[in-house]
C-alpha cells in the first residue's frame, strides 16, 4: 500500500550560491530526473521553499526506504541536494486530489 510522505532536502556542499536554481550543474539531468518521478506518479507535488536552501516534495511511497532509493538514482545525487527529513504524511483536508494510489 502506498502512503503520502513530505521530503524535505536541502542544498548539500557542492551547491552553488551564486547561481540560481536552473543554473546549477546538470540542472537538466535532475529536472528530468524530477519529472520522471511526477510521471509515475511517485512526487505529487514539488518546489524550493522561498527564502530557504530547502525544498519540499510530497511523495507516495510504500515506505521511508522506498523514497531514499528512489531519490538515490537523482543525478544530483546527495552532494546538491541532501534529504533532510521524510515523513509519513496523514492528509485530511484536501484528500480527492491527493489520495495515496
Amino acid at each position: 500500500m502506498k502512503h503520502l510522505f513530505v521530503v524535505i532536502r536541502t542544498h548539500g556542499p557542492a551547491w552553488d550560491r551564486a547561481k540560481s536554481l536552473d543554473e546549477q550543474a546538470n540542472w537538466r539531468g535532475h529536472a528530468e530526473f524530477m519529472d520522471a518521478l511526477e510521471a509515475e506518479s511517485v512526487v505529487v507535488l514539488a518546489g524550493p521553499l522561498e527564502g530557504t536552501d530547502d525544498a519540499m516534495m510530497v511523495m507516495r511511497a510504500s515506505d521511508e526506504e522506498e523514497i531514499r532509493n528512489r531519490l538515490s538514482a537523482d543525478p544530483w545525487g546527495e552532494d546538491m541536494l541532501q534529504t533532510a527529513q521524510i515523513s509519513q504524511w496523514t492528509l485530511r483536508i484536501g484528500r480527492g486530489k491527493l489520495d495515496p494510489q
